[in-house]
């Protein structure tokens, strides 16, 4: 350990910053220009590092993902706020959409996607957007989640390619080593000598499983090429993914500390209707004066009133009801506040979708808190989930399509990068306002502000496939000779206001 810091690294004595004159003589310390930089009275205390992203995890990640499974099995705020968040971020799937110019090649990938999305998990309990669902899930509850690919033999398939869902536990954070080909393994994975993962070195089993047949010792090295690390990174270099809980694991276990000790102390009281008291001497001569006396299960002697009685107390005697006391506001204003500062420190949420509290709310209040939350989910959603997840399987797939002769694209090998252009769609989020929302979204597209594929993008469809319905409908309701004021072609005749052409069209 070094002189003058703790264990974990942080600086615990002002004193041992030696600074150093050109001549390698120790010269007094200067205070810090920057008060946040002291180390006063009041910051003495506070212990800083300056370990860095994966020696701030090592030791500690196994704890973490703990406790914040802990929180997500047994408090309806840790679970709510998970389910919230998957919800908000995956929806009912993040799907692809080929950007190619052969109508008909798109339309066939598509649907051989489609196909394949039913087909594609290796224990067969969710289709690929359920695993997306999955993966997000692991990904917030515990830091990280791993995706392996499971090619299989072709014909069985839509196209020959499983996938697995793997917890992080089967990652050991404590395994590093120096190999003898120079290559070193940094908390379970392996790099190369220019710092690029080669292979994650993974449990046989899950080392967390007690079954007889259960393997938690061997170790499987597996190449990266057929591992997906997915995990948000909060600092560069950081190699192992850190649970989203973790800022607010200390606050929610103290909160819910506090609501048990509240919750304990009014049933206690309530436990009490009231208190006898007698003289010193006591009164034997009346000793049902209150209604029928009996005995409890702890041998103490108790009465029990009857509704609407008036009894006459003998001199001496007093009773006294149990009038239990009541914090009031303070105990709803301090539990909202937080729960406000969980919401913020738990993945962006707002209060009241952690919550469900909706009752101090107005359209202007709750609209910019849901378009700071979407705006999260949105970065979330394109630099994780579609990044790290969505697009490699995208690719692999695409490959193993074309190898297995599920698809046939002659130019292949050559424009590789153009068949794997795809735009990854979420599902849109619904509006708070739909009339309001809608004029507002129908002025930007006609002032040239947004497009209409824009504008469907962002409700999670695809412009193509709206076209597609739009003109089936039409030709339908042509074909029956069927009118209805829905129809985009008569929405003047419905009262629909529309752009009137210019005098030069």
């Amino acid at each position: 350990m070094l002189e003058g810091f703790d264990q974990q690294g942080f600086l615990i004595n002002m004193a041992y910053l030696k600074i150093l004159d050109p001549h390698g003589n120790r010269i007094k310390a200067q205070s810090s220009t920057y008060e946040a930089a002291g180390f006063t009275r009041r910051l003495n205390l506070w212990g800083t590092s300056t370990l860095g992203p994966d020696a701030s995890l090592y030791g500690s990640l196994a704890t973490l993902r703990a406790r914040s499974r802990e929180l997500v099995r047994n408090d309806p705020l840790a679970g709510a706020g998970l389910d919230t968040l998957v919800s908000n971020l995956v929806g009912s799937g993040i799907s692809p959409r080929w950007q190619l110019s052969d109508a008909t090649l798109k339309a066939q990938l598509q649907q051989l996607w489609a196909d394949w999305a039913m087909q594609c998990d290796h224990d067969g309990i969710a289709d690929f957007y359920g695993m997306q669902a999955l993966a997000a899930r692991s990904m917030i509850e515990s830091g990280e989640v791993l995706i392996r690919f499971l090619p299989q033999r072709p014909g069985r398939m839509a196209v020959p390619l499983k996938i697995q869902i793997i917890e992080a536990d089967h990652l050991d954070e404590t395994y590093s080593t120096t190999l003898d080909n120079g290559r070193e393994i940094r908390m379970g994975i392996e790099f190369d000598a220019s710092g690029r993962r080669v292979a994650y070195h993974l449990f046989k089993d899950h080392p967390g499983e007690a079954f007889i047949t259960a393997d938690t010792v061997t170790r499987v090295r597996i190449p990266a090429s057929e591992i997906l690390h997915v995990y948000r990174p909060l600092r560069p270099g950081q190699k192992r993914g850190r649970p989203w809980l973790s800022a607010v694991i200390t606050t929610l276990h103290e909160l819910n500390k506090y609501l048990d000790a509240e919750q304990v102390r009014k049933s206690s009281t309530a436990m009490f209707g009231g208190f006898v008291t007698v003289p010193p001497e006591g009164i034997d001569s009346v000793p049902d004066i209150l209604g029928q006396s009996g005995i409890d299960a702890t041998g103490q002697e108790v009465l029990a009133l009857e509704p609407g009685s008036f009894p006459t107390l003998p001199p001496g005697m007093d009773v006294k009801f149990s009038e239990p006391a009541d914090v009031g506001g303070s105990y709803e204003a301090f539990v909202k506040h937080m729960e406000r500062r969980i919401a913020r420190g738990f993945g962006g949420l707002t209060y009241e979708k952690l919550s469900g509290d909706l009752s101090g709310v107005n359209y202007s209040s709750i609209r910019a808190g849901n378009l700071e939350f979407q705006r999260f989910c949105l970065q979330i959603i394109g630099n994780v989930l579609a990044f790290q997840l969505c697009q490699p399987v995208a690719r692999y797939w695409i490959d193993q399509a074309v190898l297995s002769g599920a698809v046939k694209i002659i130019d292949f090998i050559e424009h590789r990068q153009q068949y794997y252009r795809i735009k990854w769609c979420p599902d849109g989020w619904p509006w708070v306002d739909p009339e309001k929302d809608l004029k507002a979204e129908q002025m930007a597209i006609r002032s040239g502000l947004k497009s209409r594929a824009e504008a469907v993008a962002e409700r999670g469809r695809d412009v193509e496939e709206v076209d597609m319905e739009q003109a089936e409908d039409n030709w339908r309701t042509d074909a029956l000779g069927l009118s209805y004021d829905s129809d985009g072609r008569r929405a003047k005749d419905a009262g629909i206001p529309t752009q009137e052409p210019s005098n030069n069209e």
